[in-house]
């Protein structure tokens, strides 16, 4: 393909209502898809389908085949079945198996094909989980409108894109706990937590991080980079 405007699959968000709506709906944050749209790429919603709570993911793949790159959102928790743990947390809410279905396999699928992807927040989680990962069900002090300064390793291509240093925005509650087969930490905040991973492995261009680069990429040109990676490197593959 040789499309000028790359596009960036973003799995929906079911929600049980929007004021717009009587029913339930899928959505997605408007700031990703403006912050898509300021990158130069157009920002396509995916309906997450996997009814039984299962779905192949090269199923998910055939139907992302469009797709010049992916951008996995946050959202609410995984199930800690997806983990091999029974809930532990009170904290735990809004799990979806058909949610948790969609992501993994997107996740899988993108990592394996080779497409560019950048995974926020519970997207990371995703990532993480999907290569055997867990997580921390409910941090002691969440992060909830938290604003907060991370460290960047040196040398890595996360610090190329936002510095070593960079202040981000974060709101959750759950975090990395251990770290999946082939990813690398590659930021921390202050308490210790897990802010970035790496996967080395990667063929395509990938960047994982817990925090939200869409609350502040319309004022803060180190956020908006991650998008502007992210549709630079879906260009290259439209090629």
């Amino acid at each position: 393909m040789n499309r000028a405007v790359p596009l960036v699959a973003i799995p929906a968000r079911f929600a049980a209502s929007t004021s717009a709506l009587r029913y339930g709906a899928v959505v997605t944050a408007r700031a990703l898809s403006e912050s898509v749209l300021r990158a130069g790429g157009e920002p396509v919603m995916v309906h997450p389908w996997a009814p039984d709570g299962n779905v192949d993911p090269y199923a998910v793949g055939r139907r992302l085949a469009f797709a010049d790159a992916v951008l996995l959102p946050g959202g609410g928790d995984l199930s800690p079945t997806r983990y091999g743990e029974t809930v532990a947390s009170d904290h735990v809410y809004d799990v979806d198996d058909e949610q948790d279905a969609f992501d993994l396999a997107v996740a899988t699928w993108a990592i394996a094909a080779g497409v560019p992807l950048l995974a926020v927040c519970r997207g990371m989680q995703v990532v993480n989980v999907a290569l055997g990962g867990s997580l921390e069900q409910h941090m002691d002090e969440p992060h909830r409108h938290f604003v907060h300064d991370v460290q960047v390793a040196a040398g890595s291509a996360l610090a190329g894109v936002v510095g070593q240093s960079p202040r981000v925005s974060c709101y959750h509650h759950q975090r990395v706990d251990v770290v999946g087969e082939g990813l690398q930490v590659v930021a921390r905040g202050g308490d210790g937590g897990i802010e970035a991973l790496a996967l080395p492995s990667a063929s395509a261009w990938f960047m994982a991080v817990q925090w939200h680069p869409e609350d502040m990429a319309a004022t803060d040109a180190t956020q908006q980079a991650l998008f502007d990676g992210l549709v630079e490197a879906g260009r290259g593959k439209t090629l």
